[in-house]
Parts: C-alpha cells; sequence; structure tokens
C-alpha cells in the first residue's frame, strides 16, 4: 500500500469542478499562506505573484472558491469580510477591537456544530460561528511613555 501524495492546488481546484488558471492557483495560494486576509491583501498578493489581476477577478475568484468549500469567509462586525484556508472543521475566531487582528480558536466544546442553540426554531443546525472578541497581546500589554 503506497501513501497518496497530497494533491496539488490545481488538482484542488479541478476536483472542485474550477477551471485551473493563474490567478486562481496564485489566490488560493495566497489565501492559505497569509492569515485572515482582506481582498486587498489577497489582490496584492495574487498581484506579487502573477503580475496585474482586477480587483473585481479577485472577487470573482474568492466567490467562486468559497461557493466551492477551498476557501472560508469570515465577516466580523465593523471589518472587511476575510478569508482563511482552514475550511471544513467549524473553528472559531478571536478578534482584536483595537487592531483587528484575528486568529483561530479550536471547536468551543465538541463536534460540529459546537454549541446546541436555546430553540432551533425547526432548523436542522449544521455549524455554529463563535466570535470572541477581546483585546490581542499587542493591544492590552500598557505602552511605556
Amino acid at each position: 500500500m503506497t501513501a497518496s501524495l497530497p494533491l496539488t492546488t490545481a488538482e484542488e481546484l479541478r476536483g472542485a469542478g474550477l477551471r485551473v488558471t493563474a490567478a486562481r492557483v496564485a489566490l488560493l495560494e495566497t489565501v492559505r499562506d497569509g492569515d485572515h486576509l482582506d481582498v486587498e491583501a489577497i489582490a496584492s498578493g495574487v498581484r506579487d505573484r502573477v503580475g496585474h489581476i482586477s480587483l473585481q477577478a479577485v472577487y470573482e475568484a474568492l466567490h467562486a472558491l468559497t461557493a466551492a468549500g477551498l476557501v472560508r469567509r469570515i465577516e466580523p462586525a465593523g471589518s472587511p469580510a476575510r478569508f482563511e484556508g482552514r475550511v471544513g472543521d467549524n473553528h472559531h475566531h478571536v478578534v482584536c477591537r483595537s487592531c483587528g487582528v484575528v486568529a483561530d480558536v479550536d471547536c468551543a466544546t465538541g463536534e460540529a456544530p459546537c454549541l446546541t442553540a436555546s430553540d432551533d426554531h425547526g432548523f436542522s443546525i449544521d455549524e455554529a460561528e463563535v466570535i470572541y472578541w477581546g483585546l490581542c497581546p499587542g493591544c492590552s500589554t500598557p505602552r511605556s511613555a
């Protein structure tokens, strides 16, 4: 029995039914190499890898990759949408109220959806999205004068 090799980015795109383009490969790799990046940061990262790409093309590719389950979009209140490559595990996030940095937090307890709703209103709930808010270590440490 041989161990299977990890899929290339192009193979993942094909497997998700998406057309493989240099821009999509660069975008997916930029999101995965980054840390909860916003669209501007993703566009900059893609441009560093493949040259010019319009912001509209970045939005369209992000929409396609999100719909295919290859990236995850999060929208902390008061912040632009952020994108990450960690998908499929129903993890949560902690956001700094001061600088806006975002970090992953593993599932609150147990298996997805991690939390039990007090009233599910008849829904079949399969995911819970939790955002913890506070100050990151850099913002909560008093600065010297």
